[in-house]
């Protein structure tokens, strides 16, 4: 049976999206290809017809997760207002560090993105580099003495590098993990204003 231009694009969107949520829950090296066609809600069999590799698929889904990202950021879905404190809350929060399947993409593939073809560090660089220039145009309180990108880098990695690590010590040691994210969050907000 013959399927429609429409349906096509509907199941490739499908299998980007399931992609993203798996790459970012288990890495890219952790689901196969099978196992994204089934949460997509197709046969395996039909990848081929859609993509002509894994890796493919893999920047694409990067891309489609910096997308979501960068989405919610300028809508300001994740924050209210322009608030800097409420987006650092909402990034280091409990809920964020657990579901690294629906979060940023940033956190959830850094480790993993060096490993991998070309193709997806370039859209993963791309990703970086976008969701820096809207985290700069968002939030005033990162203007300061130094560039405003500077600043959005500094902010953007203190929020990575305390979720990772969060992330990393939360089934051994869930103190240390909550007193990560608190002690990134307390210091962030101290950043000076200028």
């Amino acid at each position: 049976m013959k399927v429609t231009r429409e349906q096509a694009a509907a199941n490739r969107a499908a299998i980007v999206k399931a992609a993203a949520r798996l790459f970012r829950e288990r890495g890219f090296d952790g689901v196969g290809v099978a196992e994204i066609m089934k949460a997509a809600g197709l046969t395996h069999g039909g990848f081929y017809g859609h993509f002509a590799s894994k890796d493919a698929l893999a920047a694409e889904a990067c891309g489609k997760a910096f997308g979501d990202t960068i989405e919610r950021l300028e809508a300001g879905r994740d924050q209210a207002g322009s608030d800097l404190g409420r987006y650092v809350e909402s990034y280091l929060s409990d809920t964020h560090r657990s579901r690294r399947d629906i979060g940023c993409p940033i956190a959830a593939l850094a480790t993993d993105v060096p490993r991998q073809e070309p193709g997806v560090q370039t859209s993963y660089a791309e990703g970086v580099d976008r969701f820096i220039d809207t985290l700069a145009a968002r939030f005033p309180a990162l203007a300061g003495t130094e560039s405003d990108r500077n600043r959005a880098i500094l902010v953007m990695s203190a929020l990575v590098g305390g979720l990772a690590l969060a992330r990393a010590t939360e089934a051994s040691d869930r103190a240390l993990s909550d007193e990560i994210l608190a002690a990134v969050r307390d210091e962030i907000t101290k950043l000076p204003r200028t």
